[in-house]
Order: structure tokens, then sequence, then C-alpha cells
């Protein structure tokens, strides 16, 4: 008989369970993982990495007042499990399914919304100071990443906490990785407390002997300094409990009775607490304990050997990545930058061919920005690989520090667009528009995989700020267009004519236009299309033509609709004082909600089918052709 299935109900009854019991369920917990996130897809590592670490912190803590908030949320799938959702995991990350991430909307135990990093301490912190102001008396928990707390929002509300001295507990999931191996002075600093657990004992045994002569309580004051100076001579900085927080750790993360042992004193402190837990990230599966940066986020796998189902070979990070190593080889000038995604941006083949031009900071895009943007200065030529969720972050170091400065720096915003699976917190739909009002700033969009390499070779000699943002994965097979060799600011491309009006379209949506084109052309509309290579400036002259030859011009694109190509476009033609018929189709006023590409579409009016409705129901006037 199971645990999981046959005997637990409520988080409750964790607690009733012998501890034999509550490896036997981690057990269970684990095979669960492996079986369904190789038939869904997710993240996997992060996950198995914290089976016992979860089901210790319902073995102390009271789930039904206690509020739980995990930072960026993708180790939250076992919380998930344990509060009344193991039976939704076969929609996990799908269309209307169960979300990869904490929704208070799903469950009155998630207790925090999380997708990006780093946020964990602020809201708990957020929640402890309402508590107290309330006189409520509940535990506020904050589970943090190793990788996370290289974030400096960490330390804004680490540096809040230390000083007002909040009760809350924080426990640091130490697993030396965040999507790929962790880097930087707070890595280094773990590493030497991994290696301290005697400091603990140390600092007792001195207390315990300065308690027991009989100056002892005169004592305590005097010899302080030399506490201190054992605490840094045994643990270098102790830079936790130098900041105002208790340090409890680093204590085994797969340990369930030492780690409810600990967090019960943890839960018992009145005052701030960081216990520092040592966990393996991809624990339990050969395949992620290898390689647990490709199981951090995995499609559907073969469990037997690790391999994932289907892959997409050539993706637009690839192709980013190897365009700028390629100029890497013949501009000694051309560096790179990421905020902790050398894989995910394409950027490994530059960090490995140049290490020394090559910069990993952490999970730190406002620092990646700004890094940037002093590199330029001093006569280097950076490029940045970041996704488009992630750019939102360093919104004020765009505008302060690169573009009021008019540097050449290159930011390719990767997973520009429906991203999918992860929701509203990862969709890449508003980089367009927070980036279009932004003075200096040249905007581009690649149509194929093709023409994002010639792109980034173009970019090598222009002498500004630019942003080129490009889709998750590849292209469609048979879509190969020919790209344009040369980019000319202001200047889109015209790839068919049409009579009755122009799709202008930008990035991967050029594709969606060859579509709506065929669509309408069954109605008796004969459009032609252009591809909105750059968004901004928008092609001036040619929006001019188009609208004195009555054309009418739909703009398609990833994005929302406020802010984007279309905005563009109207208000060219508007400042044109040209009566112009624009027909904007992009995502209006809304977050987008997790879910395959095509699905989200559909879901949104921007499928082929509606697309081309929607163009007829307001050109035919009852006159086309059904």
């Amino acid at each position: 008989m199971g645990i999981l299935r046959d005997r637990y109900r409520n988080p409750e009854d964790i607690k009733e369970l012998t501890m034999d019991e509550l490896y036997q369920l981690s057990d269970e917990i684990r095979a669960f993982l492996i079986e369904s996130v190789s038939k869904t897809g997710g993240h996997l590592a992060p996950n198995l990495g914290v089976v016992e670490l979860t089901v210790a912190l319902f073995n102390v803590f009271d789930l039904e007042k206690d509020r739980i908030i995990y930072d960026v949320g993708h180790q939250s799938y076992v919380h998930k499990m344990l509060t009344h959702r193991l039976d939704e995991f076969a929609k996990l990350r799908k269309y209307k399914g169960l979300s990869g991430f904490p929704k208070r909307d799903e469950s009155r135990y998630d207790a925090f919304d999380t997708g990006h990093s780093s946020t964990s301490i602020s809201a708990g912190l957020g929640y402890a100071r309402a508590r107290d102001i309330a006189g409520d008396d509940y535990n506020v928990i904050s589970v943090i990443g190793d990788g996370a707390l290289t974030g400096g929002m960490a330390f804004e509300a680490l540096n809040d906490l230390g000083f007002s001295k909040t009760r809350m507990v924080i426990v640091l999931n130490d697993n030396q990785m965040s999507i790929s191996r962790n880097v930087g002075g707070i890595s280094t600093y773990l590493s030497q407390l991994r290696g301290d657990n005697y400091y603990e004992k140390v600092k007792k045994d001195i207390q315990d002997t300065i308690d027991r002569m009989p100056m002892g309580r005169t004592l305590n004051t005097g010899m302080m300094r030399l506490k201190n100076s054992v605490k840094t001579m045994l643990v270098p900085g102790m830079l936790f409990e130098d900041m105002g927080l208790k340090y409890l750790g680093p204590v085994d993360g797969h340990n369930i009775k030492d780690m409810s042992k600990v967090l019960k004193v943890a839960r018992d402190f009145n005052g701030p607490v960081i216990v520092h837990v040592r966990t393996q990230k991809g624990r339990g599966y050969v395949a992620s304990e290898k390689r647990p940066d490709q199981f951090h986020g995995i499609a559907p796998f073969n469990k037997q050997n690790g391999e994932v189902v289907s892959k997409v070979k050539v993706t637009y990070s690839k192709v980013f990545g190897e365009a700028v190593t390629e100029l890497g080889r013949k501009n000694g000038k051309v560096c790179a930058i990421t905020a902790a995604m050398p894989d995910g941006t394409g950027l490994s083949a530059f960090k490995k061919e140049f290490p020394s031009r090559f910069f990993d900071v952490g999970i730190a895009e406002q620092h990646a920005a700004t890094l940037a943007a002093g590199l330029a200065v001093a006569g280097m030529k950076p490029y940045i690989g970041i996704y488009s969720t992630f750019l939102q972050r360093a919104y004020d170091q765009v505008i302060h520090d690169i573009c009021i400065q008019n540097l050449p720096v290159v930011i390719g915003i990767d997973r520009a667009g429906i991203v999918g699976d992860d929701g509203e917190t990862h969709q890449g739909i508003l980089d367009l528009s927070f980036l279009s009002a932004v003075p200096n700033l040249t905007i581009m969009a690649p149509k194929s995989l093709e023409e994002l390499h010639n792109m980034v070779m173009w970019s090598e000699t222009f002498n500004g700020p630019l942003a080129i943002r490009y889709p998750r994965g590849g292209d469609p097979a048979g879509f190969e267009p020919e790209a344009l060799a040369m980019f000319t600011p202001g200047k889109f491309e015209v790839i068919s004519e049409g009579i009755d009006g122009y799709i202008y379209a930008t990035g991967k949506m050029v594709q969606r236009a060859e579509a709506v084109v065929k669509g309408l052309e069954g109605r008796g509309l004969r459009f032609g299309i252009v591809n909105a290579c750059f968004i901004k400036p928008v092609d001036v002259e040619m929006i001019r033509k188009h609208s004195e030859e009555n054309k009418a011009i739909v703009t398609l694109e990833d994005n929302m609709v406020h802010g984007g190509l279309g905005s563009q476009v109207l208000e060219a033609a508007n400042d044109m004082g040209l009566p112009a018929k624009v027909i904007r189709f992009g995502f209006r006023d809304t977050f987008v909600v997790q879910g395959d590409p095509e699905s989200l579409y559909r879901h949104y009016g921007l499928d082929t089918d509606s697309v081309v409705r929607k163009i007829a129901e307001r050109l035919c006037e009852g006159d086309c052709d059904e």
C-alpha cells in the first residue's frame, strides 16, 4: 500500500507519519515526479532536489495557517502534490491545466504568485509585517535558492529584514545551481559555509565556558569581540549574522530528521532566521543528477534513458550565439553577457571560445545592462543575451545607462512573444511596448533564422543602442524565405505585392501572415506581405505610400497592441495627417495564460481563421466571398 495515493489526504497527515514513512513518502513523490514530468515536460531537476526539504517543511509548519513562499516557484511541484493537486499533474503547464508555478487563484495553500527570481524574501517580509500589524500569529517561510540569492533584490530585502528584526524564516536551498551552475562571489561564499559545520558548536562551547566563570555575566560583554573574531576566523564574513539574521546550518536537505529539528528551532526563534540547506539538484534520477542544467526545464522525455522525445535542432537562441561567436573571432572588442543563462541564450559557445570576454553575472539583469554600458564606454562592443520576460527587470538600466548615453550595446531579446507553458510570468509580450518609448533605441525582429544571423552580423557596425527580438524555438519546416543581406533603419521589406492591402508583420508573425493571405484570397481579398524588420523606427515612407493608395494596412505582432508595431504604424500615419485604414492584431490589455502557442493564439483571436474573419468583417461589409 502506498502512502501518497492511499493514506495521504491533507498536509496535516504528514505529522502522523513515522520517520520511516516520511522517507517512503519521499520515494513515492520522487517516482511520481519522474513518471509524470517525463510525459508532460516541466521543471524536473529542481523538484527532485527539494522532495525531503518540502516534506520536512510540511512536517514542522502548519499549512492551514503558516505561509510558505517559493522563490521563482519552479520548485513548488512537491508542494502542489501535497496540497490536493496530485491528480491535476496530467495537465501540468498545459492550456487550462495546472500551473508550473505557485498561483494564489489555484490553491489557498499558494501564498504568493511567483515566476521570476529573488522576490520571496521581500514578499515574505511583507506578509510578516502585515501579520504583526494585525496582531496575528503565524509563521512566514521564504524558500530561496542560492542562484536566486545572486539577485540584488534579495539583498535589499535581507538588509531591511536584518535591520527590522521581523520574525520570519528564510530557507536557503543551496544546490550550487540556478539553471546553469552558479557563478560569482555569493556562490564562493556559500561554498565556504558548506565546509564550516562546526562553527555553531565552537561558538556554543565558548559561551558555555564564559557562563561557568565567576564573572561570566560581566565577561559576556567584554568577550563579544573574541567571539566575533572566532566567528570570522571559522566562517569567512559570516555575512548573514553580520546583517542581523540568525544563521542555522548548513544542514543536509535530504535528511528529514535533521531538517525537521533545525526547522523547529527556526520556527520558535523570535526574530529573522536563515536556515542553510544543502541539496542535490536532480536527486534520485541518474540522468538529471548528471545533467541538472538540461533537466532544469525539460520537454517530454524517455524516462529510461533521459532523452528528449522531440527536439528542435536549430533554434533562434543557437543562431544568435553562433553569430555573436563568429563576430568574436574577427573583432576582439566583441564581448558577451548573460544573466545565469549561457546555455539558454545560446552563448555557451562564445563562453568556451572567449572566456576572457564572456561575463555571466548571475541572476542580476540590472547589473548585466549597466555592465554592458560600462564596457561600451570603454570601447568594447557588448552583446547581452536575455529573455524578454527578464529584460523587464533591467528597464531602468536600459534607459538610464545605455540609451541616454546612446551607447553601442546590442540586446538579444530571446523568447520574445508567446513562449507557452510557463504562463503569465514568462510570456514575452511586453518588450516592444516598453522599449518603443525609449529614445535612441532601435528595435529589430527577424522573420527567419537566417535573417537573425544577418541582423547580428550587421549590428557590429551599428553605432547606437540596438535590440533584436526573436522567438523561442526554430522555424517551421519549409519556411525559408530570402533574407535581406543589409538593413537600413526605418525601412521595411516588401515580400509580396497587394491590391486591397498589406499585412505588416514582424518577426515570426511573417510566417502567419502567409497563411492569412491565403485565407483572404478565399474571401476575394488580395493582400501583400511586408516584413516589418524594424519596429522602431518604422518605415514612414511605405506607410505614406500605402495610405495614399488607400490600401488597408493590417499589423500582426506577437506583442501587446498598445505601444507595439501597430501603435507605431498608426501614430506615424496620424502624424502625417493620413486617413489610414489600420487594423491591429496583437494581445489586448491582458496577461497571457499558459498553454501551447496555437491554443493561445486561438484563445486570443490571433489564429489564422480568426484574423482572416476579422479583416473580412472590417473591409468587406458583406460583399466578400465566403
